[in-house]
């Protein structure tokens, strides 16, 4: 939160102490959905439902929506009927379906009997939609106007039912619910008459997208072609809902989110931070912790296999931390840019080739700056300042002919196995720093020991 909002949470905890009830509800009624579902997160459980009757009526329906389901729980259980009937029935459906997924039963059947018999009609066709398709996220509600209209009784229209669409600056075309084209608020009102057919007005080339379209490629095309929103259609092609971009912002929230934690090497998680046990922040670690320290043994049998030839020369064994973070760092530098490259859609499994050979141009200007330096190094500081007998300059050539020769295969593999999982329908974001790290570790031990063996033994 902003220094704006933690003053503004510790006046209304203070207010809320004091029991100054007024002061809270002036407060709130100036403060914005998003900000007031932060609030909720900040103040004493056993305050939020006494802090949420504060709210105007008008704004509890959005501010609710905001909020993370343990509170909407919350305060579903707290709420009577008609206090229930009148935030459920302010949702626009998409909400209430999601509301729906993600509470228990027993409190989905108090739910469900307090929504008008259309909205619980559209919940259920939302919740049969596969759930990282577009008919998912969609929202029933939108601007249709009948073909052969005139712009005033679109306008008409517009004002009677806009209230209840979730956007109405585009405007669909449709005919028994058939999309034939679209048009603006703005092509209206910039009508040179009102007597004119929207006919002429409109658009009928529309970009559309499929009920079970994946949602993640409906989020890009909305940002691809700066869309307020996109019409969804079915099979036959009839329009039943549009998705609009705070929709698609919110599934690439998630999808950044999923992508961050799983490279950092974890289960995703769809609770906060702050809001996740200890136990839970257990659970979505464990696996790949355990995975991550059975995979290192690799390493250590690599060692061990190569245990008499460290015996001749020890001085090899301070190096070997060197080579490996550096063959790790090359190879998740690697992997990073591909994923991101192949989330923008930028490259495909068919740019393999291109992508190979730039990396591996970069691994070879990157690998002689790096061996010069490490060479420098190692001849000036181990051997002439700290005169260690066993840094000899032979030494020092196998190690910077590792660390170019590691940096070669680091990045080979970093940017190949992102692009492999992505053709063979894998989340490429699994083969980021620690998968990556992992492998290039135990190619590195094997590329230092090989040149050894063939300079030093």
């Amino acid at each position: 939160m902003t220094e704006f909002n933690v003053k503004i949470e510790e006046m209304v905890q203070r207010l809320l102490e004091e029991k100054k009830y007024s002061t809270i509800k002036d407060i709130v009624s100036t403060m914005a959905a998003g900000d007031l579902a932060a609030l909720f997160e900040r103040v004493d459980e056993k305050q939020i439902p006494l802090l949420f009757r504060l709210i105007a009526k008008d704004k509890a329906a959005d501010v609710f929506v905001e909020m993370d389901s343990d509170f909407q729980e919350m305060l579903i259980r707290g709420f009577s009927d008609s206090e229930l009937k009148d935030i459920v029935n302010d949702l626009y459906a998409n909400d209430a379906a999601d509301l729906v997924d993600e509470m228990p039963a027993i409190v989905v059947d108090r739910i469900l009997k307090q929504v008008s018999p259309e909205m619980r009609n559209e919940i259920n066709q939302l919740l049969q939609y596969p759930e990282n398709s577009a008919g998912s996220i969609m929202s029933t509600e939108y601007v249709s106007l009948r073909l052969g209209s005139t712009v005033g009784e679109a306008i008409a229209q517009i004002r009677k039912t806009g209230f209840d669409n979730k956007s109405f600056y585009t405007c669909y075309v449709t005919q028994n619910k058939k999309l034939l084209g679209r048009l603006s608020v703005k092509d209206l009102l910039l009508a040179k008459d009102d007597s004119i057919k929207i006919d002429s007005l409109m658009k009928d080339n529309v970009i559309t997208v499929r009920t079970h379209e994946d949602k993640e490629q409906v989020a890009k095309l909305l940002s691809k072609y700066n869309f307020y929103a996109l019409p969804v259609v079915d099979g036959d092609g009839r329009m039943v809902g549009i998705i609009s971009f705070d929709d698609a912002l919110e599934v690439m929230e998630d999808e950044a989110t999923e992508d961050i934690e799983i490279m950092g090497g974890m289960s995703p998680s769809e609770k906060t931070y702050l809001r996740s046990t200890p136990l839970d922040l257990f659970r979505h670690r464990i696996v790949w912790l355990m995975l991550l320290m059975v995979s290192a043994t690799f390493t250590g049998m690599i060692i061990t296999g190569f245990e008499s030839a460290l015996a001749v020369q020890v001085a090899l064994t301070a190096f070997i931390p060197m080579l490996m973070d550096t063959g790790g760092n090359s190879g998740s530098q690697s992997s990073v840019t591909i994923i991101r490259a192949l989330s923008l859609e930028e490259v495909g499994f068919r740019d393999l080739p291109k992508v190979l050979w730039k990396e591996i141009q970069t691994a070879v200007l990157c690998g002689l700056v790096l061996s010069l330096v490490c060479f420098a190094k190692i001849m000036l500081v181990d051997h002439l300042l700290l005169k260690n007998d066993g840094v000899t300059f032979w030494v020092a050539l196998v190690v910077c002919s590792t660390m170019a020769a590691t940096v070669l295969v680091a990045k080979i593999i970093g940017c190949s196995l992102p692009l492999l999982a992505k053709k063979l329908r894998f989340d490429p974001a699994v083969m980021a720093s620690p998968f990556i790290t992992t492998i290039v570790d135990a190619t590195s031990l094997l590329v230092y020991f090989g040149i050894a063996r063939a300079l030093l033994f």
